[in-house]
């Protein structure tokens, strides 16, 4: 159909056989400033390269949904002046309305699966709101339905992790602390809740995909990998900012998808800019790791 294209370089990789790692555009559209986001977005696909895989940024430009983007394409991303924020109950307006914007977790699993991609690094996942039981992310949803491989830092720990456990248990949702027994916090190492099986390499990773996928199981297999170590902000000084800045939120009724948003952009605030290093830092790294995972399951 014409509104959906998948770059050259992903239709050969894809065609041979080659490792090849979606990534999300939500995160430069609407999770960092401008010219970072485009900084960060170019290193992300150089972290993915260096580890011998093919970068697939996802996003939706001009009504086409797009799986791969050429360099052009990602600098007119980073500078589109309103975009839209997309994700699975926002694809087909945006696409059916011609507009351009940046997919969340949840539309960049869709569109990476159609296309037949079999792993995706972000930084971290949706979940449940802390003190808005009934704000869920889509995420959720799409890891119960979608069965690719998703790397990441575990939830965004401005939100419920507790509960977001509780639901990812739920859907069926297998979450595997990567060389960890505990379950990441984005910008913190551990958030002393547990995950529910542990991997120390991508060859263990890739095995439990291939048992999943024998067992024709739908849910995508969650990688949680810690932050590095050099970056990370302590968990108690993390939740005491974390609190303050929900607090500020319900004050100023800050709410639906204008919430994370401002809960990120408030903690770097307050953090004097460490927890947007500890996220640069976090999805770098979680590239390298996905790009490692994604030619692990093309050597099986």
């Amino acid at each position: 159909m014409g509104n959906w294209l998948i770059g050259p370089e992903i239709v050969q990789a894809l065609a041979d056989g080659a490792p090849v790692v979606a990534l999300e555009s939500a995160l430069i559209t609407h999770g960092m400033p401008a010219p970072l986001n485009l900084t960060v977005a170019r290193r992300l696909e150089a972290a993915v390269r260096e580890e011998g895989a093919v970068p697939a940024t996802v996003a939706v430009l001009g009504g086409a949904a797009c799986v791969g983007l050429n360099p052009a394409q990602l600098e007119r991303l980073a500078r589109e002046p309103v975009p839209a924020k997309v994700s699975l109950r926002d694809l087909p307006v945006v696409i059916a309305e011609g507009h351009t914007g940046g997919t969340t977790v949840a539309a960049t699993m869709h569109l990476a699966h159609r296309a037949g991609i079999r792993v995706f690094a972000t930084g971290g996942i949706g979940g449940v709101h802390r003190g808005h039981l009934e704000d869920v992310s889509a995420d959720l949803v799409a890891l119960a339905s979608i069965p690719i491989v998703v790397v990441c830092a575990g939830a965004k720990a401005i939100l419920d992790l507790p509960r977001t456990l509780e639901r990812l248990e739920t859907v069926g949702v297998p979450v595997v602390g990567y060389g960890t027994d505990a379950f990441p916090a984005f910008i913190s190492r551990s958030s002393g809740l547990p995950v529910s099986a542990r991997a120390d390499t991508p060859e263990e990773v890739a095995e439990i995909a291939r048992v999943r996928d024998g067992l024709e199981l739908q849910a995508a297999l969650l990688v949680c990998v810690p932050v590095p170590a050099e970056t990370e902000l302590d968990w108690e000084e993390a939740q005491a900012e974390i609190e303050a800045t929900v607090l500020e939120a319900d004050a100023q009724g800050i709410g639906g998808n204008d919430l994370t948003p401002f809960l990120l952009g408030r903690l770097a605030e307050r953090t004097q800019g460490r927890s947007r290093v500890a996220n640069e830092a976090l999805l770098l790294n979680n590239a390298r790791v996905a790009a490692r995972i994604a030619r692990a399951l093309g050597a099986q």
